[in-house]
C-alpha cells in the first residue's frame, strides 16, 4: 500500500485556497441556509437517499466561489481533496454527479431561494456591525451565453439578449450589483436581459438606507433615444457630472480606486473611473 492512499495530509504550507474556505467555513451561517431551505429540499422515500442538504449547499457555493461548471465539480471531487474536505464527502463514498449538481441549483431557481439566502447573509453582517449601509456602489456586467441555435428548438434563449459594450456585442444576461462602499460587501444583486439599460435598475440597487450613491457613466445614459442622461434621471437619480458646476444639495465626492472598483469586483474585473456621484438625500425615491 503506497503512503498517498492512507489519505495523510502531511503538507505543512495552507494555500490561499484552503484559508479562503476556512474562512467560509466560520462566517457562513450554514444552520439558517440550511433551514431556509429544508422545506424545498426532498426527503428522498421513494428513491435513493439524497446527498446531506448542507452538502449540496457547500458543493453550489464551491461552484459561485471558484467559477466550476457542473461537469468540472463533478470530476473535482475526484482530483481535489480539499473540495470533498468542505463539502463532507467521503473520496470512497457516494459523490454527486453532474446531474445532481444540476438539479439543486434548478431546485433552487424554482423556488426563488437566491434572494433569501443573500437576506440571510446580509442580516448576519448587519448583525456584526459589518454591513454600513452608509453609501452604495452600483455597477452591471455582461454574463455570456451561448448564441448558437443549434438546438432542439433551433432558437436562442428568450431571455436572453445582445448588448453592444463599446465595439463589441455581446449576448447574453446583464447582473446589476450593488454593494457596500465602505466594505464593499454585496447587498443587492438583479439579473435582466443583457439589453438592459443600467439606468433602468437603478434605483432597485439602492437598500433605503443609504446617503451617498455612487456609480459609473453607463448608469446614467438614457434607456430611450431623445433623451438626455438627466431626463432619463429624472425623478429618480438627479445627477450631475464631475467636471459639471454642482449646486450645493449635490455632493461630488472622489473614490479612490479600490474603493471605486467594490462594485465591480463581485462580477469581473476594474471598471472605467467613476465619474458620477449622487446625494442619496436629493433622490426622489
Amino acid at each position: 500500500m503506497k503512503q498517498a492512499a492512507l489519505d495523510f495530509n502531511l503538507s505543512v504550507k495552507k494555500t490561499r485556497k484552503r484559508e479562503f474556505l476556512e474562512q467560509m467555513e466560520r462566517v457562513v451561517p450554514w444552520a439558517a441556509l440550511v433551514e431556509l431551505i429544508t422545506p424545498y429540499y426532498p426527503e428522498g422515500h421513494t428513491r435513493r437517499p439524497p446527498f446531506a442538504l448542507e452538502t449540496m449547499l457547500r458543493v453550489h457555493f464551491l461552484q459561485q466561489w471558484f467559477s466550476v461548471s457542473d461537469p468540472a465539480m463533478e470530476e473535482a471531487f475526484f482530483d481535489v481533496p480539499l473540495y470533498r474536505e468542505f463539502a463532507r464527502l467521503d473520496a470512497h463514498g457516494r459523490l454527486p454527479d453532474e446531474s445532481t449538481i444540476l438539479r439543486f441549483r434548478h431546485r433552487l431557481e424554482k423556488h426563488k431561494l437566491a434572494d433569501g439566502i443573500l437576506a440571510s447573509v446580509n442580516d448576519l453582517l448587519r448583525s456584526q456591525g459589518l454591513l454600513l449601509k452608509e453609501g452604495s456602489a452600483v455597477d452591471a456586467t455582461l454574463i455570456a451565453a451561448p448564441s448558437s441555435t443549434k438546438n432542439k428548438d433551433g432558437k436562442r434563449d428568450p431571455e436572453m439578449h445582445s448588448s453592444k459594450k463599446g465595439n463589441q456585442w455581446h449576448f447574453g444576461m446583464k447582473a446589476h450589483i450593488g454593494v457596500d462602499a465602505d466594505s464593499g460587501l454585496v447587498h443587492t444583486v438583479r439579473g435582466t436581459a443583457g439589453h438592459a439599460a443600467d439606468v433602468t435598475e437603478g434605483n432597485s440597487l439602492l437598500h433605503g438606507e443609504a446617503t451617498v450613491v455612487f456609480a459609473d457613466c453607463r448608469a446614467t445614459k438614457a434607456p430611450t433615444s431623445g433623451l438626455t442622461p438627466r431626463q432619463a434621471c429624472a425623478g429618480r437619480w438627479p445627477c450631475a457630472r464631475a467636471s459639471a458646476k454642482i449646486s450645493t444639495k449635490q455632493i461630488a465626492l472622489s473614490m479612490r480606486s479600490s474603493t471605486r472598483s467594490k462594485s465591480s469586483r463581485p462580477a469581473s474585473g476594474p471598471r472605467s473611473s467613476i465619474r458620477f456621484a449622487w446625494s442619496r438625500s436629493n433622490l426622489a425615491m
